[in-house]
């Protein structure tokens, strides 16, 4: 696995679902359902790679409590629907390292992020952002997740 690194992203129009709960039981075949669904009835194109964008760290915050949107990006003109609502995701520069394991592990992710944020005099500026580039396997009982993580930096003052 390579180190993390800074990207910058292009804004984008999202659609998404609210979710409050434990970020390991997103219902997420349900969401995706409805996701691509609405981008079907609304007539957009959906782009490629579901996303969760993650307000709590649930280091802090118990799991019940934490909040998260499941999303979507799309090109077309497009509104908020049957619980589906839709923003823009601001331009933004990223620290960015692929995840490839358990939920269990992810914290291991975050903490390298962490660490290279520090190390680098940036600070987190936002929440943040799992974009994931395939379909979790079942591997001997265990979901193995395929996602880019990212945390939106800024300079430390």
């Amino acid at each position: 696995m390579t180190g993390p690194k800074l990207e910058s992203r292009k804004k984008a129009d999202l659609a998404y679902i609210e979710h409050v709960g434990p970020y390991d039981k997103v219902p997420w075949d349900q969401y995706m359902k409805r996701l691509y669904g609405w981008a079907k009835s609304q007539t957009v194109m959906p782009g490629f790679y579901p996303m969760a964008i993650c307000f709590d760290d649930p280091q802090k915050t118990p799991p019940e409590k934490c909040r998260s949107e499941i999303a979507i990006t799309y090109k077309g003109e497009a509104r908020a629907e049957n619980g589906v609502k839709t923003r823009s995701l601001s331009a933004m520069k990223v620290v960015t390292l692929s995840h490839k394991g358990p939920a269990t592990e992810f914290e291991k992710t975050y903490a390298k992020l962490r660490e290279w944020i520090s190390a680098n005099g940036y600070v987190a500026s936002g929440p943040s952002i799992e974009v994931y580039s395939k379909k979790p396997e079942v591997i001997e009982g265990v979901t193995i997740f395929f996602a880019k993580v990212m945390m939106q930096i800024a300079k430390s003052p």
